[in-house]
């Protein structure tokens, strides 16, 4: 199995670093990911820059390819003319905090999946609801086990999977479903301040509020501590169905069946 495993929280990322050691443990991981943190940067792509590729090494050994751009960037980039062979799955996370809702519009974690769908490969959108101190652990082990599956598929899903997991040991999550993309969104908060040269500037500091109750969303899904998995395409307003994903148990993943 191959993998590309990109992100948006950069290639130094905690998150990255854990997905990337559970899907060795099943193939090939490529990693090709922002070199700094391109969080929120939804599906922007760049054409007015140049893109630098920077082999990045870590304990003295290869690590991956930083790139100069975006997590759409390095979908692109990294099918295009980096991978000697096209992936079996894009894997883009594990994301610090949850993408649900209208929060999904911006995120640059989603966007890599979508752009590996657009592009004609299976993209899989990892997250975790804790921002100040995720665990990583079950959204790792989960994932590995998820791309697995997908990788084995005769064809590429015809929709990106956003899968968000609770932050909290894999036993204590009670269940896996498949959701739809809620109406939560971030409430704008800013904190004004000044810099010591007097000029105002904002500091956005909004949180994720839950405005859809619906028990098939994805924000409560992620609430009510089950791994919220939601099909995604970038026409929007497409409405999926389950198609290809009836072959595979998703509940038996979290179990390890």
């Amino acid at each position: 199995m191959r993998f590309l495993l990109t992100n948006d929280d950069g290639i130094y990322a905690q998150g990255l670093a854990a997905i990337k050691q559970t899907l060795e443990s099943v193939g090939d991981v490529v990693v090709i990911a922002p070199v700094t943190e391109q969080s929120a940067v939804g599906h922007t792509i760049t054409i007015s820059d140049p893109l630098k590729v920077i082999p990045i090494h870590r304990g003295g050994e290869f690590y991956g390819y930083g790139i100069t751009g975006s997590p759409a960037d390095c979908v692109k980039l990294g099918i295009s003319c980096i991978l000697d062979e096209p992936p079996d799955v894009v894997v883009s996370g594990i994301n610090k905090g949850e993408n649900v809702g209208i929060n999904v519009l911006y995120s640059g974690t989603v966007s890599a999946a979508t752009e590996a769908l657009i592009l004609g490969y299976t993209g899989l959108a990892l997250s975790v609801d804790n921002y100040l101190d995720p665990d990583y652990v079950a959204a790792s082990v989960y994932g590995a086990r998820l791309a697995s599956q997908l990788a084995c598929l005769k064809e590429p899903l015809p929709f990106a999977l956003n899968v968000n997991c609770p932050s909290i040991p894999l036993n204590e999550i009670r269940g896996v479903r498949l959701t739809r993309q809620g109406d939560s969104r971030i409430v704008d908060k800013f904190v004004k301040r000044e810099n010591p040269r007097g000029t105002t500037y904002y500091w956005q500091a909004g949180m994720t509020k839950v405005v859809d109750y619906a028990e098939d969303t994805d924000a409560v899904c992620l609430k009510n501590r089950m791994i919220s998995i939601t099909p995604i395409y970038y026409k929007l307003g497409y409405n999926h169905d389950r198609g290809m994903l009836d072959g595979i148990d998703l509940e038996g993943l979290l179990r390890g069946d």
